[in-house]
């Protein structure tokens, strides 16, 4: 009987929802005629409306009392329409309008992080990895040359390159697994800075679609599908640097009023940067896009890429080497370090839209990638007479498949299926120790690793008046093997099943305030040596996350989101690339509060403001010694923005880290810092002036640090302390761009 009566309730509650009479549409954009997601429409006389899915369509209910709608985007100009024109709308891009942000349901997260993007133009940036700064409260340190993956930090971390923090690029995965320098390696440097379009991003472990590395988020970015304009740029600047770019637009007008793009673009840095010994950093990158869309209601994704590069590095520093007057700042100890790294792309995507409300994408891609990196961070601690100069290198292969189902109903029902898998395999992976880079003293590490990892999830999100839930759970299978090319014995495969569930609460009181509970629980893996010398124990340790948290819009010009959170971590086994060993490093705890807000002052001027506080502790370890080295506690950006109407544009900001500790005691502290950036251009419809200034107050400050234990060529004994790399000074930099 209870059964019959649940049942006669859905089956009038669909019927209802059935009969209620709608305003179905499509939103484009006007020149490339990609379809906008989350584009909000409503009527003129109310401020609740409906966003527009993957494919840009809307299904808006009836208002007998009005006969016009509202569609608001973003970085587009508004448009107003008749309701009987609303079958396909075009929308052009204008001027950024904090006021067209409305708190909803369904869009709310991604069109806050979509407002990232009126930064990305507007500050100076010299490679993608810059780019990770528009995420309030990531950082980036670079430790060794230009051309090496910067070390990033986030809510309590330090994620050395990538190893708690998941990274794509065009859903091309960044991160390199069982990498010969760290696990999770997030090397950007393949993307043209100029190329990035949307950057979508999340904190704590809390999203289905990104599973291993993603505990203390995710950071999607993906490059432009057309360009407004071929461009031509030139910039230089001090320290020998130079760069010039080509982004070429390879269809005419007609075929992309057809919605077929295409694209080449070119990049070629160089710079000696501010050491003694010059970096001959240099940088050469091709990317190419290709997107149709196909007859029968899909589009064709192409994309390969191909980056090589190699520098020169000094390396990390020690404080006493400064101090005493042996070295200066931007001087060095041993100055043959440095690396290499070449990056080959290729990636094919098909979006089937299967009917008005469900679309199925399926991405296949393969990296091919090769890396060599030369470093000395003890000098003479080991080796009085060589010096301790390491060589860690790798070759590798990555192929890759993701197929992602998403479905709605006019119940408020979405629904989200994937499911693929990853293989990386790596020859020669190395440690080594060398003398100048050629001779090889010892092989510390030397083999070849296979990993794989098999992928399925499931996330169900439905609305019921003003709640929002979420539910998902996402299914990892890993698979390791290790070929030993140093001992004639074989170590068995190890594999391991974690499963991952999510669950996310929101409720919307209105179009200016929501509150939301995220929770769930992710992992990243081990590196594959690790697993396979532990005999796969504790292999893939889980992380625990929760936030609470508010997005408010007290004024139309005003946006604030502000959460506190909590992250877990279970007992991990870390490969020390750097060592070839094998360290335990315990369960640890991270609790802090996150504040981000932005105003718009007019329509030409902005201004941005993050905060962000954490508490990260070993929770194994006693009171004063539980303290999680190089981890954040507190860390701040913002600045102003300004677009004015006759082509003047620019932005000042600058970026705060506050002293942390270096090692588990607080013993030695590495010293924070404050840095202003300034960018100001003049551009207009064929051309644009500008200058970037990177550091305009000239401060010195460290940009990595370390408490290192190492011995100078004529010191008794070893010496525990930090060691640094110098941020960089006063750095102007002028471009000449012109539009064609």
């Amino acid at each position: 009987m209870k059964k019959s009566v649940f049942f006669l309730l859905f089956l009038s509650y669909s019927l209802v929802a059935m009969a209620q009479p709608a305003i179905v549409g499509r939103v484009i954009d006007k020149t490339s005629r990609e379809p906008l997601e989350l584009a909000y429409v409503r009527w003129t006389n109310s401020e609740n409306g409906v966003t527009t899915n993957q494919q840009g369509r809307f299904s808006l209910p009836a208002d007998e009392k009005a006969s016009t709608i509202i569609i608001t985007y973003i970085g587009y100009a508004s448009v107003e329409v008749p309701a009987t024109n609303a079958r396909l709308i075009e929308m052009e891009k204008g001027p950024v309008n904090l006021q067209e942000v409305v708190i909803t349901p369904q869009s709310t997260a991604r069109a806050f992080h979509t407002i990232s993007k009126i930064d990305l133009n507007l500050q100076p940036v010299r490679s993608a990895q810059d780019i990770l700064r528009t995420v309030p409260g990531l950082f980036i340190g670079q430790h060794q040359g230009g051309g090496k993956s910067e070390q990033i930090f986030l809510r309590g971390f330090d994620i050395d390159h990538g190893t708690d923090i998941n990274v794509t690029v065009d859903g091309l995965p960044v991160n390199m697994v069982s990498h010969a320098h760290g696990q999770g390696y997030a090397d950007l440097h393949f993307l043209i800075p100029e190329l990035t379009g949307a950057i979508d991003y999340g904190k704590g472990p809390y999203y289905t679609q990104y599973g291993n590395l993603g505990t203390a988020g995710y950071v999607s970015l993906n490059t432009v599908n057309s360009l407004d304009k071929s461009t031509v740029k030139l910039e230089g600047g001090q320290f020998n640097t130079f760069r010039g770019l080509a982004m070429i637009d390879l269809l005419s007008k007609r075929q992309k009023q057809k919605g077929t793009n295409a694209y080449l673009a070119g990049e070629l840095l160089y710079s000696d940067g501010p050491f003694k010994s010059p970096q001959h950093f240099n940088r050469f990158n091709v990317f190419g896009k290709f997107n149709t869309l196909l007859p029968k209601a899909g589009k064709l994704t192409l994309i390969a890429s191909m980056l090589n590069s190699d520098w020169d590095a000094s390396g990390q520093v020690p404080d006493r080497a400064v101090k005493s007057g042996q070295i200066d700042r931007f001087g060095y100890i041993d100055s043959s370090e440095g690396g290499y790294t070449g990056r080959i792309n290729a990636s094919a995507k098909l979006s089937s839209y299967l009917s008005d409300r469900t679309t199925w994408d399926n991405q296949l891609y393969y990296t091919h990638y090769n890396f060599n990196l030369h470093s000395n961070f003890t000098f003479f601690l080991n080796d009085p007479v060589n010096g301790d100069q390491i060589r860690q290198r790798e070759g590798r292969h990555i192929a890759g498949y993701h197929s992602r189902l998403s479905h709605e109903t006019n119940g408020g029902l979405q629904s989200v299926y994937g499911a693929g898998f990853r293989i990386d395999q790596t020859r020669n992976s190395e440690l080594s120790h060398t003398i100048n880079r050629n001779t090889v003293q010892e092989y510390k590490q030397l083999g070849d690793i296979r990993e794989q990892n098999l992928f399925a999830y499931a996330d169900e999100s439905i609305e019921k008046g003003r709640w929002r839930f979420n539910l998902g759970a996402r299914l990892d299978y890993f698979n390791f093997h290790y070929n030993d090319q140093l001992t004639a014995s074989q170590l068995p495969n190890q594999d391991k099943l974690i499963v991952s569930p999510k669950l996310n609460i929101q409720y919307t009181l209105n179009t200016k305030t929501q509150v939301y509970l995220k929770t769930g629980k992710g992992f990243h893996s081990n590196d594959a040596r690790v697993v396979v010398f532990n005999r796969g124990y504790d292999i893939l340790p889980a992380a625990w996350g929760a936030d609470l948290g508010l997005l408010w819009k007290p004024a139309q010009n005003l946006l604030i989101n502000a959460a506190a959170w909590y992250l877990y971590l279970q007992q991990e086994f870390v490969y020390v690339g750097d060592e070839g060993i094998v360290e335990p490093s315990g369960k640890t705890r991270r609790v802090g509060i996150d504040v981000s807000g932005r105003y718009q002052v007019n329509n030409w001027l902005f201004a941005d403001v993050n905060l962000n506080l954490a508490k990260p502790r070993s929770t194994e370890e006693p009171k004063g010694n539980d303290f999680i080295p190089l981890a954040p506690s507190f860390t701040s950006t913002g600045g102003i923005n300004w677009q004015l109407k006759k082509g003047w544009n620019g932005s000042l900001r600058y970026r705060y880290m506050h002293d942390r500790p270096a090692n588990e005691d607080n013993s030695v502290v590495a010293k924070g810092y404050t840095v202003a950036d300034l960018s100001f251009n003049y551009t207009q419809q064929k051309y644009e002036l500008g200058v970037a200034i990177e550091n305009l107050l000239n401060v010195k400050w460290n940009e990595t640090q370390f408490n290192t234990e190492s011995r100078l060529r004529h010191e008794p004994s070893p010496v525990e302390e930090i060691h640094f790399t110098p941020g960089v000074p006063f750095f102007a930099r002028l471009k000449l761009a012109v539009f064609f």
